[in-house]
């Protein structure tokens, strides 16, 4: 099981938009010690969306989507979500509940009656038209569920709208409600060092050494080619194991003043 992201919107691939979901995400992750293990960009195009959700459902990864889930012409998340599902689109009678409190929320604040039967309230229920089976996530904000479904193989997937104000706290109540037993289950560290004036060939039959011998650690190298406060280094670590780790980077270490390289710790 991995964690994945599917961000979608034809904005953020132009450029219109900056995406701000995927540090987001990272942020939420990091602060329960969980991974994400990947992440996609795609635009609105439906045949493309349809197609890596039927990907991704046939995986037992845990992937959160985010934008697409409006009732515009752009979009497709919905749709296509139960195309890839191969079931129909019903309304979500949560869903129905909850966009008509929001509603008449909007109808109170603007001083007019509630008309819950006029064209574009109307319309607006499509937003609670989700694959068959789905299940809905609150949202905090503006009362406009989310949905999720259950992957063919575990996992699941979680469907938020594109705005980070509604994502954020959407996401975190997923994971705070549902996953909580999967928090800090994996132990994790991660140690390194700055390499001053190295090349990354020289230092590669030490990097193949250490992961041969510590089978549970994963060796690093991040080039940085410097600037006018900071020379050219490469910071050379070690992550994964805690009971690996200190074997591996001190493997590391003497490895480095075998080489005479000139390095310091991070």
């Amino acid at each position: 099981m991995a964690i994945g992201l599917i961000i979608i919107g034809d904005e953020i691939l132009s450029g219109k938009r900056t995406d701000k979901h995927f540090s987001k995400a990272l942020e939420l992750l990091s602060a329960r010690g969980m991974k994400l293990g990947w992440a996609e960009y795609i635009g609105d195009d439906p045949a493309r969306i349809t197609a890596t959700l039927k990907r991704t459902f046939a995986t037992e990864d845990i992937v959160f989507s985010f934008g697409g889930i409006g009732a515009t012409p752009d979009d497709h998340t919905r749709q296509c979500a139960a195309a890839a599902l191969g079931v129909p689109l019903v309304l979500h009678p949560e869903a129905k509940a909850k966009i008509e409190e929001r509603i008449a929320d909007t109808a109170r604040e603007a001083g007019v009656p509630v008309r819950l039967d006029a064209p574009e309230n109307l319309h607006r229920l499509k937003m609670g038209e989700f694959p068959q089976g789905a299940r809905i996530i609150p949202n905090p904000y503006n009362k406009i569920p989310g949905f999720s479904v259950a992957n063919a193989v575990q996992g699941a997937h979680y469907f938020v709208p594109g705005f980070p104000v509604m994502a954020a706290p959407m996401i975190e109540w997923v994971l705070d409600t549902i996953y909580p037993h999967l928090f800090h289950s994996v132990a994790w560290e991660e140690k390194s060092v700055f390499v001053y004036e190295s090349m990354e060939s020289t230092l590669t039959p030490l990097m193949e050494t250490v992961e041969q011998a510590f089978p549970l650690v994963k060796v690093f190298s991040l080039p940085s080619v410097g600037d006018a406060n900071t020379r050219r280094h490469i910071e050379l670590g070690v992550k994964g194991e805690p009971g690996q780790v200190a074997g591996a980077y001190e493997t590391l270490v003497a490895g480095l003043s075998r080489l005479n390289a000139e390095y310091r710790p991070v």
